[in-house]
């Protein structure tokens, strides 16, 4: 169910969005990433670059772990329902690390006269470490 279904009324504080998981990350991703963002850093897709820089192997861009939180977002809401969206950067996401994405209603407010859930979100690797943690204001009808 979307929120575009849904009301204030309907939804409630500790509600989960539908959770997912990456596969695990490949350098193929950060490659593709690169080609999509524009993003061309080398310490992302040069291993040598990256050791030289003084990290054991190229990783992931924080904004694709944003990137995974918008696709969350937006398998729930329509995207025209996100007022704001931000997020903290915890810890760099590595090769091969599978990571889960997952949200919950935080608060239920009034915000510039619409009727709007807070949703906390963040991606977690595998072994339960945060990499992003941040929060959305989703518009509701």
């Amino acid at each position: 169910m979307t929120t575009s279904q849904q009301t204030m009324d309907s939804l409630k504080v500790g509600d989960a969005l539908p959770s997912f998981e990456t596969e695990p990350l490949s350098r193929l991703s950060l490659a593709l990433y690169c080609g999509a963002s524009g993003d061309h850093n080398p310490i992302h897709v040069d291993s040598d670059f990256a050791r030289a820089a003084g990290m054991p192997d190229v990783f992931a861009h924080g904004m694709l772990s944003m990137a995974w939180l918008g696709r969350l977002l937006t398998s729930w809401a329509p995207q025209t329902a996100i007022r704001d969206f931000s997020v903290r950067f915890a810890a760099i996401t590595q090769v091969g690390e599978c990571i889960r994405c997952t949200g919950h209603v935080a608060e239920l407010v009034e915000h510039n006269g619409e009727r709007c859930a807070r949703i906390e979100v963040s991606t977690t690797n595998q072994d339960g470490q945060t990499k992003l943690a941040g929060d959305a204001l989703i518009a509701l009808t």
